[in-house]
């Protein structure tokens, strides 16, 4: 019964304790994904520390203060930039980043809120810099194509390039903006990891400059296309023109060849007929005379020694 009394009591002070050094701020909690450092009188003491679970510091004359070991989100406001080729345009970017020297932050620029301000200025100037030293075309396209089709079932790629070939391209300035906001980041603790232009729009008289180049890059690529598909029609066409003259050629040759043994076998038996009876083969072309040449309004004087007059007479 007195070792159970001992241990609750022991308990209970160390409770007490516990909660003591929570109440003087002897003790603070850092979770996952979090870092501190401690200051004392408002100077840095120590290294930051990063390892997760209770901590224990000096209570009153201490304080700890917390940052994010995770990736941070910065999205600046849209900006209104000039390009190379001097047509002004809305630029809105993106960037990630984290805090790499927590005592550095602390001591540069304090807390996320100021960190924000500051990477306005740095990502923003690195971005007017480089979109600046480019053409508009860089800004807006990743390459020089405006048009890529995949026919149904094959593995056909059809390409169009534009009119307006870069060199450059929007992923790479991107990447130039990464390397010149990179340069000053350092200095307040902070890395920047990743930039992105999240989206460019247009003034208005440089958007309708741009929908004019759109329709003539869609027209180019449609006569293209056009051009293309006429001239593969006419090549059809003609090879058809070609196979159609063949055949029809072979089949006059072949009609040609069968009406030639038809009228040869049909003046051989002719000439077997009447060679039999040349007589009735003399009326039989006398009466396809007489047919040919005599009508009912036609008038014939023959005399009457005439050969073409003898089946006539004959008949009296």
């Amino acid at each position: 019964m007195r070792s159970l009394r001992l241990i609750m009591v022991i308990f209970a002070v160390l409770f007490a304790a516990v909660i003591l050094s929570f109440s003087l701020g002897a003790v603070y909690v850092i979770e996952e994904g979090r870092q501190v450092v401690i200051t004392q009188f408002g100077k840095p003491v120590g290294e930051p520390v990063t390892s997760t679970g209770l901590h224990f510091k000096q209570p009153l004359i201490q304080e700890a203060h917390y940052f994010e070991k995770r990736l941070l989100d910065w999205d600046g406001d849209p900006n209104q930039i000039p390009t190379k080729d001097k047509k002004y345009i809305w630029v809105d970017t993106t960037a990630r980043w984290k805090i790499v020297d927590a005592l550095k932050f602390l001591q540069s620029v304090g807390n996320e809120m100021s960190a924000q301000g500051r990477l306005d200025d740095i990502i923003n100037s690195a971005t007017r810099d480089i979109i600046t030293s480019h053409l508009l075309a860089e800004a807006v396209r990743d390459s020089n194509r405006i048009l890529e089709t995949r026919a149904e079932g094959e593995d056909m790629i059809v390409t169009d390039e534009a009119l307006e070939r870069i060199e450059v391209g929007r992923k790479l300035l991107e990447s130039a903006i990464l390397e010149k906001a990179k340069v000053l980041a350092p200095q307040y603790g902070i890395e920047i990891l990743d930039v992105r232009i999240k989206r460019v729009n247009y003034v208005e008289d440089v958007r309708n400059k741009v929908y004019d180049r759109m329709i003539a890059e869609r027209k180019r690529a449609a006569e293209k296309y056009r051009s293309e598909g006429q001239g593969k029609s006419a090549e059809i066409e003609g090879q058809v023109a070609k196979e159609l003259k063949a055949i029809t050629s072979e089949a006059y040759r072949a009609a040609q060849v069968i009406t030639g043994k038809a009228d040869a076998e049909a003046i051989n038996i002719y000439a077997a007929a009447y060679s039999q009876n040349p007589e009735f083969y003399s009326l039989m072309k006398t009466l396809e005379t007489y047919q040919s040449t005599i009508d009912g309004k036609s008038t014939v004087i023959l005399t009457t020694d005439s050969d073409y007059y003898k089946y006539i007479k004959s008949l009296d």
